[in-house]
């Protein structure tokens, strides 16, 4: 069986910078196994399957490392929402995406991008001085290259991240090993963050996962969005700030994230990004 498949760029108004994300369409009667095959073949940071679903949402969609299933990520998320609308499965400008971290909203902005609501925000307390160290030791940086004053924390909106703040030097230092996560529990990657003048410049790293490095990750900069909620370093009210990700693996992306808190806690975290096609073709299912 062959399968038609679209690659987009997400997080990027011009091909070959964002994130590549395959799209493969008519998997519904495939096996998990099938599907891991799939990504790994693409070995993309994350491979998509929208499906049919049978709960109030306009399709189910199913998330792939080159290594593992995830309930929940944001460049995927944009990317299928945007090649869905493209192809005419979902019509107007908003829709629901059925998916691990539950049923998610999606909306066409005007400018062309497509926004992503993330599932309930949730922090957690700050990480030991050990955790910390190890997280460090894994990134390849000095035991003092914590940004002092900010908390480590994880922090998550369906998928789980380990926020650690860092200084600009550090966050171009930053040299992961081969498990720089071994100290995050159940997260999926280490969010390295310089934030400075109301934006952030993030990298992202989930070797566990099959991604040594991610050029844009939305489901972190929602995650994000709780951190600094938490943190105080967002009012009550709702934000809108930039994520800078990818320059240093030569793939710059932007990600337009919002975060909506009360009493110091985030209650809404969104994403948007703008998606640029690259590439269609077909891909021989294994058995």
């Amino acid at each position: 069986m062959r399968l038609a498949y679209k690659v987009v760029d997400v997080f990027t108004d011009r091909a070959f910078a964002g994130n590549p994300l395959a799209v493969v369409f008519g998997a519904d009667g495939l096996t998990t196994a099938q599907c891991q095959a799939i990504a790994g073949e693409f070995h993309l940071s994350e491979t998509a399957f929208p499906m049919a679903t049978t709960r109030a949402a306009d399709y189910r969609l199913r998330i792939f490392t080159p290594t593992a299933e995830l309930p929940f990520a944001g460049h995927p998320s944009v990317g299928a929402g945007w090649v869905q609308r493209r192809r005419g499965v979902v019509t107007g400008d908003r829709w629901v995406q059925d998916c691990g971290a539950g049923l998610l909203p999606l909306t066409a902005r005007p400018d062309g991008a497509v926004e992503l609501t993330g599932g309930e925000p949730t922090v957690g307390p700050p990480l030991d001085d050990a955790s910390v160290a190890a997280l460090l030791a894994g990134a390849g940086l000095p035991a003092d290259a914590a940004l002092p004053g900010r908390a480590v924390r994880s922090a998550s909106t369906g998928s789980g991240f380990v926020v650690l703040p860092v200084e600009p030097a550090s966050l171009a230092a930053a040299r992961p090993s081969a498990g720089p996560v071994a100290a995050l529990g159940t997260a999926t990657g280490l969010l390295l963050l310089v934030w400075a003048a109301g934006a952030a410049h993030v990298r992202m790293f989930a070797p566990d996962f099959g991604v040594a490095e991610d050029p844009a990750t939305g489901s972190a900069a929602t995650a994000l969005g709780a951190y600094l909620a938490t943190e105080g370093l967002v009012p009550d009210g709702e934000t809108s700030f930039e994520v800078s990700q990818g320059r240093e693996m030569g793939r710059p992306s932007t990600l337009y994230a919002t975060v909506v808190a009360a009493g110091g806690v985030a209650t809404e975290c969104r994403v948007a990004g703008h998606v640029v096609p690259v590439a269609s073709g077909e891909i021989e299912v294994p058995a």
